[in-house]
C-alpha cells in the first residue's frame, strides 16, 4: 500500500471517526506554562486559582487546527469556520477549572490528559463531554500536535443527576415525613424461622408458647438501619444514636406480645402487617402506635430490607377511652349512668354471682337547694354523693346515678349482712363529708337508703321493688322528722 493511500486512509478515519475530533497547536500554551515554571510557580493548579485571568490568557494561547465532521454535528455548527469563530461560545461556564485540571496533568510531566468537562453547543445547549488528548508522536518538545477527542456523555451524566436528585428526594420524603419511618433488616429472623420450621415444627404458635425465649431472640436480632426525625421527636430521641443506645425502652411490656403476633404472621407468610401497639418515649410516656410492617417487594427472598411505618394515635386512643367513658359515666359524679347500671344487672342476671344485693339511694332535698340556692349548689350536693359513694366501696361494687337525685349500688356476691356494713359504711362517711364542707357551703348532705338482697337472676325484679319500698320509707322517716323538727320550732 503506498504512502498516499494510507495519508488518504488517515485522513478520511479522522474526517468519518463517530467521535469528535479536534486537531489543535499547544505550543504556544507550553511555552506559557515553561515562562510561570522559570517565574518560580510550583504548583500549578494553586497558582491558576489565585490568578483566574492565566487560565484566560492559557485558553487564548492554544490554536485549533482543524475538526472532524461529528464535531461539527455535535455543537450544531454550518462548518469549521462558524465553529472556529464561535470557540468564546463553546467554551465558557464551568470550563475554567476543568481546564486547570488538564493542564496540570501536562505541568506534571505528561503527554496526555483526560478529563470530564462541560461545552456548550452553539444553539446554547449545554454538553458534558469526556475529553480525551495525547501529544503526537514527532511533537513532543514543542507540543505543535495534539489530538483531543470529546466523547459526548450528556446522556450519562443527565442520567447520573437524575439518579442523584431522585436518591434526594427520596431521603427527603424519609427524613420529612409527618409519620415515623424505621429501615430494619429482619433477614437474621428469618434465618432463625427458616431454621425452626426446618426441624419439622408445624404449630408455630404452640411452639412460642412452650418457648417464650425464642421471641426475646428474634427481638435481639433485628438490626436497624435508619430512622427518620419524626421518630427522634415521637419518642423524644436526640439523635438516632440516643434512641438506639435506649432501644429497651421504647420496646418492652405489651411490645413482647405484639411481636409474637407478628412473628406468627411472618411464619404464615404475611410480610405486610398492620396493627396497633404500645411503645413508650425515652421519657416514659405511654405512646399508642399505629404500625404498618411491609418487607420490601424486591427483598422477600432476605427480608433484609423492611420498612416500619408508626403513627401516634395516642391522642386518639384518649379520645376514645374518654368517649367510653362518657358512654358509662355520669360526668357530674363521675358514678356509673344508667345505661352501664342496666346493662350490668342483665349481666348479673345471667351470670351472677349469688347473693347479689342492690342498695337504692335518693338525694333529700335537691329540689328544695335548687329552687333556693340555684342549681349549681344542687350540683355542687350531687357531686359530693359521687365522692361518699366511690369511696365507701370497693372495685367488685358498681355505684350509679341512675337519675336526677336517684342512686343504687350493685354489690355482687354481697349478702344481706354485708350490704348493711356497707350502708353503715355509706353514713360513716356521710358524717365525714358533711363536716368537711361544713364551711364551705353550708349545705347539709343527706341521703335515703333502701336495702334487698336476692339469690337468682329471676328474683332482681322484686329485689329492687323491695330496695325501692325500703328507700321511700327511709325518706317518709326522714321528712317525718324534718316536719316534727319544724312543728316544735313553730
Amino acid at each position: 500500500m503506498s504512502e498516499h493511500s494510507v495519508s488518504t486512509d488517515l485522513e478520511q478515519g479522522f474526517e468519518l471517526a463517530p467521535v469528535s475530533l479536534w486537531l489543535e497547536d499547544y505550543s504556544r500554551l507550553k511555552r506559557l506554562l515553561d515562562q510561570w515554571r522559570a517565574e518560580g510557580v510550583r504548583d500549578l493548579q494553586h497558582y491558576l486559582r489565585l490568578h483566574p485571568e492565566a487560565v484566560q490568557a492559557g485558553l487564548a494561547e492554544l490554536r485549533v487546527l482543524r475538526v472532524n465532521q461529528r464535531t461539527l454535528e455535535l455543537f450544531a455548527a454550518r462548518d469549521q469556520q462558524e465553529l472556529l469563530g464561535r470557540l468564546g461560545d463553546v467554551f465558557r461556564g464551568d470550563m475554567a477549572a476543568n481546564v486547570a485540571r488538564e493542564w496540570g496533568q501536562l505541568w506534571n510531566g505528561d503527554l496526555s490528559f483526560s478529563n470530564q468537562t462541560v461545552n456548550y453547543a452553539l444553539d446554547g445547549r449545554r454538553l458534558d463531554v469526556q475529553v480525551r488528548a495525547r501529544v503526537l508522536p514527532g511533537h513532543e518538545a514543542s507540543w505543535s500536535r495534539v489530538l483531543v477527542s470529546l466523547d459526548d456523555i450528556t446522556a450519562r451524566v443527565q442520567a447520573e443527576r437524575r439518579l442523584v436528585e431522585s436518591e434526594r428526594y427520596a431521603r427527603d420524603l424519609f427524613e420529612h415525613s409527618p409519620v415515623s419511618l424505621w429501615v430494619e433488616d429482619f433477614s437474621a429472623v428469618k434465618i432463625l424461622l427458616d431454621e425452626v420450621r426446618s426441624q419439622g415444627i408445624r404449630d408455630f404458635p404452640t411452639f412460642l408458647k412452650v418457648h417464650p425465649e425464642f421471641i426475646a431472640r428474634c427481638m435481639r436480632e433485628i438490626r436497624i438501619i435508619d430512622v427518620n426525625r419524626e421518630t427522634l421527636r415521637m419518642f423524644g430521641a436526640e439523635s438516632k444514636e440516643d434512641l438506639l443506645r435506649n432501644i429497651g425502652r421504647v420496646f418492652r411490656d405489651e411490645m413482647r406480645d405484639s411481636f409474637a403476633e407478628q412473628l406468627r404472621d411472618l411464619w404464615e407468610g404475611r410480610t405486610f402487617q398492620q396493627r396497633e401497639v404500645v411503645n413508650y418515649s425515652l421519657g416514659g410516656d405511654t405512646v399508642h402506635i399505629h404500625m404498618q410492617f411491609t418487607v420490601l417487594e424486591h427483598r422477600l427472598a432476605t427480608w433484609d430490607l423492611v420498612l416500619v411505618s408508626l403513627v401516634d394515635i395516642t391522642a386518639r386512643k384518649k379520645a376514645e377511652a374518654y368517649l367510653e367513658y362518657l358512654g358509662k359515666h355520669d360526668v357530674l359524679t363521675q358514678l356509673r349512668n344508667r345505661a352501664f347500671y342496666t346493662d350490668e344487672l342483665n349481666r348479673l342476671s345471667r351470670k351472677g354471682p349469688w347473693p347479689l344485693s342492690v342498695l337504692a339511694i335518693d338525694l333529700n332535698g335537691l329540689k328544695q337547694v335548687n329552687d333556693e340556692y340555684g342549681h349549681g349548689a344542687g350540683d355542687a350536693l350531687l357531686r359530693r354523693v359521687g365522692e361518699v359513694l366511690a369511696n365507701a366501696v370497693d372495685e367488685s361494687a358498681c355505684p350509679a346515678r341512675i337519675g336526677g337525685d336517684e342512686f343504687a349500688v350493685l354489690l355482687p356476691g354481697i349478702d344481706a349482712r354485708g350490704a348493711a356494713l356497707v350502708r353503715e359504711r355509706i353514713n360513716s362517711l356521710l358524717e365525714l363529708n358533711n363536716q368537711f364542707y361544713a364551711g364551705q357551703s353550708g349545705q347539709v348532705l343527706s341521703l335515703s337508703m333502701g336495702l334487698a338482697t336476692c339469690t337468682s337472676g329471676d328474683q332482681i325484679e322484686q329485689m329492687l321493688a323491695r330496695a325501692d319500698q325500703a328507700m321511700y320509707q327511709d325518706k317518709q322517716r326522714f321528712y317525718s322528722e324534718i316536719n316534727e323538727q319544724d312543728r316544735r320550732r313553730s
